[in-house]
């Protein structure tokens, strides 16, 4: 791996340290088993697992497996999250994103729907998308069972689920009232400068996102494969965009973001400097605080978007602390 170590390193000296333990440890695109293999062994670590949450059960919603996480179980009219995990749409599940939904659900007060979307190259797109929508209808269509509102409903992920939650928008934007997007893949072009300064280095290779984009299939051009491709994202609702700096997909979800202000939608950016792709999961500072800053950001979300953001259209851009 080579990067800028020794002459100005973008990286902060822990998050370094973390990127070279795992990319060490990291198989290069081409062996889907070995991807996956890491991964689960990785979620299986000691010390991995978040918060207690007062109720934790799986479920199939429509087919799809899902696990939900009710921090409170009798109290009514909550915030509901469809969450969609990452992992280049070939890896990952329920039980790596197990603690992140944990902590999510804990501090946002929110019950949080993870799930189990079907996974590439096995299932090509559109069906890790369809899976999502089939979820996001069975969380809505449940809410009052789950303790919900049905108007406060946001769906959620990173990276690839990031993806997976743009388009799931895009396709229902009256079912929603957020979107929360943790370093989304928005165009299939990975054509932005920050792949060209991040694309090797930096844990997450342009690479590796090349060979995930042809694992996932579709038209590139389509706006359901590549969100930032979508001719029209007006009626979007209330949006939180987190990102790492030291990132090749960090232009792409700056482009987004100022499209959607553009588009009158409120959207708010956190960029978190001196991070690498796949930091909210991570002992880190920066990590911990933007995992806090979303669950605020969930909880505080009304009906259809209406959330206390700042509800102007315009995209805004907050520098969030270093790691």
């Amino acid at each position: 791996m080579s990067g800028d170590r020794g002459k100005g390193d973008r990286l902060a000296p822990d998050a370094r340290r973390l990127c070279e333990a795992m990319a060490a440890g990291f198989p290069g695109p081409g062996d889907v088993a070995a991807l996956r293999a890491v991964v689960a062994a990785g979620s299986e670590r000691p010390g991995v697992r978040g918060p207690e949450v007062a109720s934790v059960r799986d479920a199939v919603a429509s087919g799809v497996p899902v696990r939900v996480y009710d921090p409170a179980p009798g109290e009514r009219g909550r915030v509901l999250v469809v969450y969609l995990h990452g992992g280049g749409w070939v890896m990952c599940g329920i039980d790596t994103h197990d603690a992140l939904c944990r902590e999510l659900a804990a501090a946002s007060g929110a019950v949080v729907v993870s799930a189990g979307y079907r996974l590439a190259p096995e299932h090509p797109w559109p069906a890790a998308a369809d899976d999502a929508l089939a979820v996001l209808l069975w969380a809505r269509a449940g809410a009052p069972r789950l303790g919900c509102d049905a108007g406060r409903v946001v769906v959620a992920g990173d990276s690839s689920g990031g993806n997976l939650a743009a388009v799931t928008a895009l396709r229902a934007p009256e079912l929603v009232a957020g979107q929360l997007l943790v370093y989304p893949p928005l165009d299939a072009a990975m054509g932005s400068e920050s792949v060209a300064a991040y694309g090797r280095g930096y844990f997450h290779t342009a690479a590796h996102m090349a060979w995930y984009w042809d694992q996932y299939g579709g038209d590139p051009a389509h706006p359901h494969v590549s969100p930032l491709r979508a001719p029209d994202l007006s009626g979007l609702p209330r949006t939180l965009i987190v990102l790492a700096d030291c990132d090749p997909l960090r232009d792409e979800g700056l482009a987004y973001a100022r499209r959607l202000g553009a588009a009158g939608v409120d959207c708010e950016v956190r960029l978190h400097p001196g991070v690498f792709h796949g930091f909210l999961g991570l002992p880190l500072p920066a990590a911990a605080a933007a995992r806090a800053g979303a669950a605020a950001w969930l909880a505080a979300t009304d009906e259809r978007g209406r959330g206390h953001g700042k509800g102007n259209g315009a995209a805004g851009f907050e520098p969030a602390s270093s790691s």
